[in-house]
């Protein structure tokens, strides 16, 4: 892949884990970054004080780079930017919101930003409002979606058509193959979530963890469409949202089944029966939990084996 995203995070490989919510503490965040990576602490399951709690653990923890993901439509927004500029994180990653909200403000602070987008509507509007990069997330991706449903092959180069700074892809990319597919579409970095909720240090619990490795294909569905489209495995509770739609239930009927806490639920205590279990396709083929920097190097050593087989094809073609 190209250098950009290794310049601009100062990392050694152009692999981001995702900042997911339940999954994405400061082991995870430090692990990945200790590794080569990006590591990113989710701060969309976080109050301040604990966000502010796991950025001082990050920085004990490694020396390397590493970000904070925030949900721009967060309810105590103000109070997780300010912690993110006191305690000096470097990189933002904004998601869920109008990019030019906070852009500015983060860069004159000496920030690094990038905005998640599912749509070239946003990558541009990102563009405009000063992010130094974009996600280009495509509707594979576990957790909350685009509401076009655009696949992250057709996502990934219309946004590269339409933007000039650095892009990375993300959604349904779990191995070095999916990497280097994301290269020729025009990527200059993937971000990765599925597999590394399925890591040791993840955050997530051991039930979810366990049920994640179990996954086949088709185990995963976009689903509460009505309210906000995220993706999670099948279980009781999609059983419920699925009959409640089918009777004709109105939205605030869908939330009072929602309820609060429902990812908290599923994803960090446990409950694979009734909780919200927010997971992309990719996990159909992970099959192990495994430390996070054995994870990152399996994909940046299969990412670099299957170029070499495609420029050997190349050569013994001329």
């Amino acid at each position: 892949m190209t250098n950009r995203i290794q310049k601009l995070f100062n990392i050694q490989f152009p692999i981001v884990q995702a900042g997911m919510v339940w999954c994405s503490g400061w082991r995870l965040a430090s692990a990945i970054s200790n590794a080569g990576g990006l590591g990113l602490i989710g701060s969309g399951s976080m109050n301040p004080e604990t966000l502010r709690e796991h950025i001082q653990k990050c920085k004990l923890a490694t020396q390397k780079s590493f970000g904070v993901n925030v949900p721009l439509l967060y309810p105590e927004i103000e109070k997780i930017m300010q912690i993110i500029v006191d305690e000096k994180v470097r990189i933002v990653f904004t998601s869920a919101g109008n990019p030019a909200t906070w852009t500015l403000h983060l860069k004159d602070k000496g920030i690094t930003v990038v905005h998640v987008v599912s749509s070239v509507k946003f990558a541009l509007k990102s563009l405009q409002a000063g992010a130094d990069a974009v996600v280009a997330e495509g509707f594979e991706a576990g957790g909350h979606n685009g509401r076009e449903e655009t696949t992250t092959l057709c996502l990934v180069p219309m946004v590269r058509d339409a933007i000039t700074i650095p892009l990375i892809a993300a959604g349904g990319i779990g191995s070095g193959r999916a990497m280097l597919a994301a290269e020729a579409l025009g990527a200059d970095g993937v971000q990765i979530g599925t597999r590394f909720a399925a890591t040791k240090e993840s955050s997530a619990h051991e039930n979810f963890k366990r049920r994640l490795v179990q996954l086949q294909e088709g185990d995963t569905i976009l689903t509460l469409k009505q309210l906000t489209p995220v993706r999670m495995i099948k279980n009781k509770f999609y059983e419920q949202i699925t009959a409640a739609e089918k009777n004709g239930s109105t939205i605030e009927d869908l939330k009072n089944i929602l309820g609060k806490g429902r990812s908290r639920r599923g994803i960090f205590e446990g409950d694979i029966d009734e909780g919200e279990l927010e997971i992309g396709q990719a996990a159909s083929f992970v099959k192990e939990v495994k430390p996070a920097a054995e994870v990152l190097s399996e994909i940046w050593n299969e990412y670099q084996a299957e170029k070499e087989k495609l420029t050997s094809r190349k050569q013994e073609a001329l």
